[in-house]
């Protein structure tokens, strides 16, 4: 894909503008960035102290977590539904 063929979306979180450019449609960069934000005020609102650097972090640190146990628990569901299908094969 060519740059000219990339998405740019300009968006704002924690109260700074970012371009982004890339392969998803720009409502969609939009969401995750409002998504970011939103965590970013969520984590301030909990600790008021933390500089726009350490709330940057602690806001990829939660979100990485948060996908973390969602692939965990996308694999268990695989899982458990390959067992069910083979059960149902056996039957």
């Amino acid at each position: 894909m060519s740059q000219s063929d990339k998405t740019r979306a300009t968006v704002d979180i924690y109260g700074r503008s970012y371009t982004i450019v890339g392969e998803e449609q720009a409502h969609h960069v939009r969401m995750v960035a409002s998504l970011v934000d939103q965590k970013m005020r969520e984590i301030h609102d909990a600790n008021k102290s933390l500089d726009t650097t350490k709330l940057a972090v602690l806001t990829a640190v939660n979100t990485m977590n948060d996908y973390l146990k969602l692939k965990e628990d996308y694999t268990e569901l695989l899982g458990s539904i390959k067992k069910k299908e083979d059960q149902e094969k056996h039957d």
